[in-house]
């Protein structure tokens, strides 16, 4: 056999999004190069049949025909889990790039819009298609009977803009609107636009990131990337291409030919909701893409005027059985939907091919069908020889488990080949094959094999084959262990860091609860522009009892807080001048003094039990570093930075790591695992259950594959006899990683030496176990994983008293879960299942009553005959549990009706949508961890959450739905906590009960006041509510300071920035937020640069303990506090060497006397004057 290797190969790009269009590098695979076993079909209509492809030889024949093929090859299969599967499998064999073009993730005639993600990946492919020469794109049987938009359209509504052209703003606005792009205030999705004076923004579909263009009257100053999650600019680029955002023209033409068809089609009717009227406006109601031939003056076409002229068809399995059940689930849900007066439909063959038409398309094309089964020996037909692998699958039971597999190695003398699916499953497999003696060689690639040998090799192919004429034989793990672990794609994505999203949560809507450190709790009643003395500024105005009202200048909004101690509505709200307020406010800080003093000790403790400072060894860490296959977040970096700075001191590290479900944090375990390990030190890995457990054995075994670090596994899936060996060999030191649930705290688990314990999911562990690591933290350095802390936790976090990072940035491409809270509903449960398994992925039904669940299975077997069900729940014996999720994990079922045995299960990328039935009976961070269960790949999730009706559930159920439902972002964990913070009552920090002083005063409030209690009682000091209140500086020096409403009309952005202004510490971060007003929003106004100047006043002044600064025309004065550090002799030399300018005013007023008039000087004078007065600093 003659074998060919690759060097690195650049892939050509069908456009700039790769979530379909997938880029591979080939330095580490290969290609088998096969004698040529029969012609490839050259003329329309010319059709050959390959048979015998058993395994991945499909794949391998595919890779194989697009090797000798001229042109693109285009390959058809019955469904979409088949597409995906192959899209994996076929670039180990193959220099050719592979891609799937995504279908809508809608069912026939659905009232749900596909993705904008999905739009974009799909108008990408369908604009490039024409023009690609080489290549497999690889597509359903139903996603080539849909019907497309014409090619005319994509290219006839394609912008470009390139730098330096001339293009008036206002008409390239127009352009947007009318090719579908939305108008917003701040760009995030795909589709969007957003205009703030001479700068443009936008998220062109067809691409990955987002545009910030900079106009110079009407030229293109500059094209710049920027960053959805920071809004900062990225790097220039010199182009940017366009492509419409719908699958159809959104103008007024196509707007009146839309109206038009409809009125030869249907009845027009004047309901305000109805698809005629809302298309009318403008509005795109959810759905539309099932009117799409109406927006058109000709009948939609097929895929197959898109492609190339040279293209060669290949065909997988029974299309024709996979099409026709295609076509009656078509007209099934038009009979059944068709009836609603409101979304008449339109006939099935304007939007899909019908079956013979598009067989009579097949016929028109070049063509080659595969077949797993044997041929008759005719014309045309060709049986390639690959045939299934006997049945060698490890048997357990047995005294020899592997006698299937050494019967085949002593009979077969060809080569043979093990694949792995990753590194760590390499190392499993080869432990297995030790037992009988063969130790295969590792090889990169199959060139590498010689006949007769023995190889094993890290590779993708899901089954194995054998084939008898190349003398080959390919094992893949799972023919042996029956499992195989799938990766996921990730890529790095740029990050917001921890103060932005803490930030973000004390954003204020109207009608919020907001606590003013003078005054009280009131209710934010939105932004007003008022003039005092003939200057405008921005005030808040806040409600208090009694219907008083209070404005607020935006100055002062570091006073403001938002109230979280309970529900918005039933928040008290002071009286303005009462002493309610000032009564709580002392009671607070009376309690918070108690609760510092606590944390205080606890500190003492950590501090005077010295840690231990890990080593760090750079160059063995590096190493290690590479071997993680993906590109890390920005946010995992400062979270892995954060962990190793924190090991390396000679202190008890306690850190608490918060990030979404399949955020990266399991990484930021592993390499402080590894920083132990090398230090000599153990790891123990506590998780809340036996499935997680696993997951996480089988994790840590891949990653540390090629070290000599010895991982073990306590769990019920093992012998006792197992368990106790394990146990022995941990207490002399010769295991390093032990991983297992809470039995790793029980008295019989002795450790050597250990250095590092790694708590999973937290929330999910008792009340002893609880107590049980509390007890640690003292002597071993703790790093605790979670998606969604439980409030006490994050209370400890927030205080200081543990130590916190958070990954909020999504793996690159991933989509939020569409959440939907409905009462149950028998036709929302079946489409829901059937969205799902119709594009190949799997559902999770969650029904937590083992008792009844076998019931709930019955009923949804009825409801959907379709899927294929199964059960799974922890009452079941462990042998089973591990042999239905294996089976889930495999495919074999496609809907698991489950108990919150899932919530921390194992990874499965396939399953995107979760029903929940009874939801008002979960907490919020079930409700957010079971939801995380779905969404882990690059498809649309959905997540029902299914209720009684309102009137059944309790007040604080429905909140936590509404909750749950409105956080729909991903990284919305950390503000699920925070949620749950407001529902429940925070709670006191160190206590089990959920109340205290926290409600009177708001959880932000709280917060600051132990903060300022920790500090005095730091520098021995009795903590006092002035150390607080005397902190706040005034500065008014009768000037417009605000942000204009025409520089950033969105009220909610306009608040976060002088929040955030307002709260700065210190003058580098008024500098960066300078920088970034001038990068999202242009040039300074004068009223936004003299905002930024008097906050650096403030901040200048308040270090000087200074009280107040007011300036004026002739004028003005500073107001010292008591604990003031300027040099009163300085004070003194300044009133007697100019006596016309200065003058005290009382014991603690400097007054000044001098022309003011100009706004400018009057800024220098009193920035000169503080600089004078930092020079004389006591």
């Amino acid at each position: 056999m003659i074998l060919s290797t690759l060097t690195s190969v650049e892939f050509p790009v069908l456009g700039d999004d790769v979530h379909e269009i997938r880029k591979r590098p080939m330095s580490e695979q290969y290609r088998l190069t096969l004698p040529e076993r029969y012609p490839l079909p050259a003329r329309a209509g010319d059709v050959r049949q390959l048979g015998q492809l058993s395994g991945s030889a499909c794949a391998l024949e595919c890779a194989e025909i697009a090797e000798r093929h001229a042109g693109p090859v285009m390959l058809v299969v019955p469904d979409m889990q088949t597409a995906l599967r192959l899209r994996d499998e076929i670039p180990q064999f193959s220099r050719q790039w592979v891609t799937t073009l995504a279908d809508w993730e809608t069912l026939p005639y659905d009232s749900f819009s596909p993705h904008q993600d999905i739009i974009s990946a799909r108008l990408s492919c369908l604009y490039h298609l024409p023009g690609m020469e080489r290549g497999i794109i690889i597509l359903p049987i139903n996603t080539l009977m849909q019907r497309v938009c014409p090619h005319s359209f994509l290219h006839g509504h394609a912008l470009v803009m390139k730098k330096g052209q001339r293009l008036a703003r206002d008409v390239l606005r127009a352009q947007l609107e009318q090719a579908g792009y939305r108008s917003v205030d701040q760009v995030m999705e795909h589709g969007e636009f957003a205009t703030r004076g001479a700068l443009l923004d936008l998220f062109p579909m067809g691409s990955d990131e987002p545009y910030r263009i900079d106009f110079f009257d009407d030229e293109i100053d500059s094209l710049r990337l920027f960053d959805v999650d920071s809004q900062r600019t990225l790097n220039e680029v010199e182009r940017i291409d366009l492509l419409p955002a719908h699958e159809f023209p959104t103008d007024q033409t196509a707007i009146e030919l839309f109206r038009s068809q409809w009125r030869e089609h249907f009845e027009v009717r004047r309901d305000a909701e109805h698809i005629y009227q809302q298309v009318s406006k403008r509005i795109w109601p959810a759905g539309i893409e099932y009117w799409q031939p109406l927006f058109f003056n000709q009948p939609l076409p097929t895929l197959f005027s898109y492609l190339p002229a040279g293209t060669l068809l290949l065909g997988l399995g029974d299309l024709h059985q996979a099409a026709e059940r295609f076509w009656q689930d078509i007209e099934q849900r038009r009979a059944s939907r068709g009836i609603d007066p409101m979304r008449p439909l339109l006939p099935p063959e304007s939007l899909w091919m019908r079956v013979d038409e598009l067989f009579a398309a097949l016929k028109q094309w070049p063509r080659i069908q595969l077949t797993r089964d044997a041929l008759d020996d005719h014309a045309g037909h060709t049986n390639l020889h690959y045939q299934p692998l006997p049945t060698l699958a490890v048997e357990a039971q047995s005294k020899k488990p592997l006698a299937n597999l050494q019967r085949f190695l002593a009979e077969f003398s060809g080569s043979v080949v093990f694949s792995a699916e990753s590194e760590g499953r390499r190392e499993t497999l080869l432990e297995l094959l030790a037992r009988i003696q063969v130790a295969p060689r590792l090889i990169a690639r199959l060139e590498e094999a010689e006949p007769g040998g023995r190889y094993i090799m890290v590779g993708a192919s899901e089954h194995g084959f054998i084939n008898a004429p190349l003398a080959l034989a390919l094992i893949c793990e799972s023919d042996l262990l029956g499992e195989r672990v799938s990766r996921r794609r990730q890529d790095s994505r740029r990050t917001i860091n921890t103060d932005t999203l803490i930030r973000n949560l004390a954003e204020l809507t109207p009608g919020q609860p907001v606590v003013h450190l003078e005054h009280g709790v009131g209710r934010y009643g939105g932004m007003t522009t008022l003039e005092a003395g003939g200057i405008k500024g921005e005030y808040l105005i806040l409600s208090y009892a009694g219907d008083a009202k209070l404005y607020v200048p935006v100055s002062s909004l570091h006073l403001l807080s938002r109230y979280a101690g309970g529900a918005d509505d039933s928040a008290p709200l002071h009286r303005l001048g009462g002493d309610a307020w000032s009564r709580a406010r002392q009671k607070a800080a009376e309690k918070v003094r108690d609760v510092a003093a606590e944390l205080l000790d606890i500190y003492a403790m950590r501090a005077a039990k010295a840690g231990f400072a890990f080593r760090h060894d750079r160059e063995a860490y590096q190493l290690f570093c590479q071997g993680f296959p993906f590109e890390t977040t920005a946010d995992q970096e400062i979270a892995i930075n954060a962990v190793l700075s924190d090991m390396c001191q000679p202190l008890a590290m306690d850190r608490l790591v918060c990030g979404d479900v399949g955020f990266g944090k399991t990484e930021v375990a592993m390499r402080a695992a590894f920083l132990a390990v090398h230090s000599g030190k153990q790891v123990a890995v506590l998780v809340p259950t036996t499935l997680l457990a696993q997951q996480h054995y089988d994790n840590f075994r891949d990653r540390f594959a090629n070290w000599p670090v010895r991982i073990e596994l306590i769990s019920r899936f093992r012998s006792a006899k197992e368990q106790a060996q394990v146990l022995a060999d941990t207490a002399d030191g010769k295991v390093d990683i032990l991983i297992g649930t809470h039995k790793l705290l029980q008295g019989d688990v002795q450790w050597r030496d250990l250095g590092l314990l790694i708590v999973d999911e937290e929330h999910r562990f008792g009340v002893r176990q609880k107590e049980r690591i509390k007890a640690m933290r003292a002597d071993v350095d703790i790093l605790t994983l979670t998606a969604t802390p439980i409030p006490r936790t994050l209370n400890m976090a927030m205080s200081g008293m543990r130590d916190l990072s958070i990954i909020a940035t999504p793996p690159a491409r991933r989509m939020a879960v569409k959440t939907f809270v409905r009462e149950y509903d028998s036709l929302v449960v079946r489409e829901a299942i059937l969205r799902e398994t119709l594009r190949g992925g799997q559902v999770y039904y969650l029904y937590n009553d083992v008792d009844t669940i076998q019931k709930a299975a019955d009923r949804l077997a009825t409801l959907v005959p379709e899927a294929r069900i199964a059960i799974g729940h922890g009452q079941m014996r462990e042998r089973e549990l591990e042999r239905v999720m294996n089976d889930f994990h495999h495919q074999r079922f496609n809907v698991l009706v489950c108990t919150t045995i899932i919530e921390t299960g194992i990874d499965i990328p396939s399953a995107n949508t979760i029903i929940i039935e009874r939801a008002d009976h979960f907490g919020l961070a079930q409700l957010h961890q079971l939801r995380g269960r779905v969404g882990r790949s690059y498809h649309q999730a959905y997540a029902y959450l299914l209720t009684p009706p309102p009137k059944a559930m309790t007040v604080d159920a429905q909140k936590r739905l509404e909750a749950i439902a409105s956080l729909e972002d991903l990284g919305a964990g950390f503000a699920l906590a925070t949620h749950d913070l407001e529902i429940r009552g925070a709670g006191e920090l160190l206590g089990d009960d959920q109340s205290g002083q926290m409600a009177s005063v708001g959880f932000s409030l709280y917060m600051e006041l132990l903060e300022s209690a920790v500090t005095a009682l730091k520098e021995g000091r009795e903590p006092s509510l002035e150390d607080l209140t005397s902190q706040q500086t005034e500065v008014e020096l009768r000037m417009p300071t605000l942000l204009p409403e025409e520089m950033i009309p969105d009220v909610g952005t306009r608040l976060s920035f002088y929040k955030r202004i307002a709260s700065a510490g210190d003058g580098d971060t008024l500098a960066d937020l300078r920088a970034e007003l001038i990068d999202r929003f242009g040039t300074l106004p004068d009223a936004a640069r003299n905002l930024l100047q008097c906050a650096a006043l403030r901040q200048q002044a308040a270090a000087l303990g200074i009280r107040r600064i007011e300036g004026h025309d002739k004028g003005g004065f500073i107001e010292f506090s008591e604990k003031n550090h300027v040099d009163p002799l300085y004070l003194i030399g300044l009133l007697q060497q100019q006596p016309g300018v200065f003058r005290l005013d009382g014991p603690s007023k400097l007054k000044f006397i001098c022309d003011l008039s100009e706004r400018q000087a009057r800024l220098a004078f009193v920035e000169r004057l503080l600089a004078d007065f930092a020079e004389h600093r006591i």
